[in-house]
């Protein structure tokens, strides 16, 4: 498998941002860590799930980093909180994504949208990216996450937090927007556990399938049962069990 390691400067965090890229083709994902984690989170706990599909040429996987304790995993004033999340969401898409859409499009021959993939914390970020950007990302797979920026600014809320709450965000895309059209014909999958650690990301996807369903959009949301619980182990096992899905291999 090719691996490279590769760091590049963000105009919008104002910092050097490091990531690395697993494969050389194939459906472009990015993968997000779990709160607080680094880009090699997903070497050193999930890569073993993902390697045949990279090694096939079916999948390359761009691991990123975040700035959760900058944002929503922070402290201090709600206001630099939310402003510093937009910014890494600009990161994200005005920086990383043309840089790795270049790259798997050269090797690929054509350009494809990306699919999205997190645990924690990171499946927050994941929901967060897919349904602000369905022209960019396609599928999107999120394993025990809570999707309300509520849950992590406590009594703060402004602009920011109201577009970066997945639950909120499309609950109030209207109707007749191109966005809801790109949600439908998207590849959606949530899970979560009922067991320890797993409370609050089991209400929460609860109360996201509420709105996709009210929305009409499709998705898979499954809730796996009291042994489930909020690690690698269980995110290792759900990946492996939803990812030939997310791909249409199954």
């Amino acid at each position: 498998m090719n691996i490279q390691y590769r760091k590049q400067f963000s105009q919008n965090l104002s910092r050097d941002m490091e990531y690395k890229i697993y494969g050389d083709s194939g459906k472009p994902m990015i993968a997000l860590p779990s709160r607080g984690g680094r880009f090699y989170e997903f070497e050193n706990n999930l890569l073993n799930v993902y390697a045949p599909y990279i090694e096939r040429g079916d999948l390359q996987v761009f691991a990123v980093d975040e700035v959760d304790y900058e944002a929503l995993a922070g402290t201090g004033d709600g206001r630099t909180r939310s402003e510093r999340y937009e910014q890494w969401i600009k990161y994200i898409v005005d920086e990383a994504v043309p840089g790795f859409s270049d790259m798997n499009t050269a090797a690929n021959g054509w350009k494809i949208r990306f699919a999205l993939s997190g645990v924690a914390m990171g499946a927050m970020h994941a929901a967060n990216l897919f349904f602000r950007y369905p022209d960019i990302f396609d599928a999107v797979m999120c394993l025990s996450g809570v999707y309300s920026c509520g849950y992590y600014f406590r009594d703060y809320e402004d602009d920011i937090t109201e577009r970066n709450s997945p639950v909120l965000f499309v609950k109030k895309t209207d109707e007749g927007s191109p966005l809801i059209s790109r949600y439908r014909s998207s590849n959606i999958i949530f899970c979560a556990g009922q067991g320890t650690g797993e409370r609050a990301a089991y209400e929460s996807t609860q109360e996201m399938e509420s709105v996709l369903k009210f929305r009409n959009i499709p998705a898979r949301c499954e809730y796996w049962g009291g042994d489930s619980q909020h690690d690698f182990d269980w995110w290792n096992m759900q990946t492996a069990y939803f990812l030939p899905s997310l791909l249409r291999f199954d």
